[in-house]
């Protein structure tokens, strides 16, 4: 299925690299290191939960439909991971529960997982200037043919929910951003790297790391430990790698620049070590590990 992804979207899309200036770009950097840090300071245990693969690829495809903008998807899973968590965290904070609340809240749930997963991806929709809005009537419609009889009522007391739940803050960087704002960092920095060829191949290998997250992430941490059966303990640890941002725009990055330019590989990595102050080896070990993935092999050691 991940295969059948990997395809430019319907109405390709890229940035203008080259267009902003030094002060811009360093406020750009600033704000997105200070939100990732900031995420990272205040990690709910149960983070990554709702980044499953099979969600994250009904998301893309849903937005691929729609022929919506690719950082819509992007935005709606993060919007959807953080409300999820969010709405659940509260729902179950009081200690005068009864047996079968959490049964009861999972049932309920259940029933409107379908049109909450399709109000974050509408949501985001409307959040995006390089994608078409979708709104309720094209909502009705679409979901009709996907075999859901659901009301305008429903949809707008569903964003409703949604945006109470994270107090109307929806603009949260996602995965995409980051490798955007690092891309252009790193063109304006190294004028001779290749960013918009970069850019395409590093969609491609940002969507397969994120349908691949899972075993992409548990081979990183199993190289960093030199352990194949992490504990619970280092894994709870880990957690802020698989949250960071950072981490993995750099990580798309040189694996892209691996692939695309291998003779200025090193010079990117230094030059990324430089813009985050990420380590080169950190950079070159989870870049290995995407690659390692995505050529199917068992080891990429990148380094040598």
């Amino acid at each position: 299925m991940a295969k059948r992804l990997l395809r430019p979207p319907a109405s390709p899309r890229g940035p203008q690299f080259g267009r902003a200036s030094s002060d811009l770009l360093y406020d750009f950097l600033t704000n997105l290191n200070d939100r990732n840090k900031d995420k990272l300071n205040n990690l709910s245990e149960n983070s990554g939960v709702f980044k499953d693969k099979t969600l994250i690829e009904c998301i893309f495809l849903m937005t691929q439909k729609l022929r919506l903008d690719v950082l819509v998807g992007y935005h709606a899973v993060e919007t959807l991971e953080r409300f999820m968590i969010k709405h659940l965290e509260d729902r179950f904070a009081a200690d005068d529960q009864p047996s079968n609340y959490r049964d009861v809240v999972f049932e309920e749930l259940r029933e409107k997982f379908p049109v909450i997963v399709f109000s974050c991806v509408q949501l985001a929709s409307k959040l995006s200037l390089q994608s078409r809005m979708i709104d309720n009537d094209a909502a009705v419609r679409f979901l009709h043919k996907m075999g859901l009889s659901v009301s305008k009522q429903t949809l707008l007391e569903s964003e409703l929910l949604i945006l109470k739940g994270l107090e109307y803050k929806l603009n949260a960087p996602n995965p995409l951003v980051y490798v955007e704002i690092l891309l252009e960092i790193l063109g304006h920095n190294e004028s001779s790297t290749p960013v918009e060829h970069l850019y395409h191949l590093c969609c491609h290998v940002l969507q397969f790391t994120c349908l691949q997250r899972t075993a992409i992430y548990d081979s990183l941490l199993m190289a960093t430990t030199q352990c194949a059966s992490p504990s619970r303990e280092q894994r709870e640890k880990f957690l802020t790698v698989t949250e960071d941002g950072m981490l993995l725009g750099v990580g798309v990055i040189a694996a892209a620049t691996y692939v695309i330019a291998v003779n200025k590989w090193e010079q990117v990595v230094n030059e990324l070590n430089h813009i985050t102050g990420i380590s080169q080896k950190s950079i070159m070990d989870f870049s290995s590990v995407m690659l390692m993935h995505i050529t199917k092999t068992d080891s990429c050691d990148l380094s040598t």
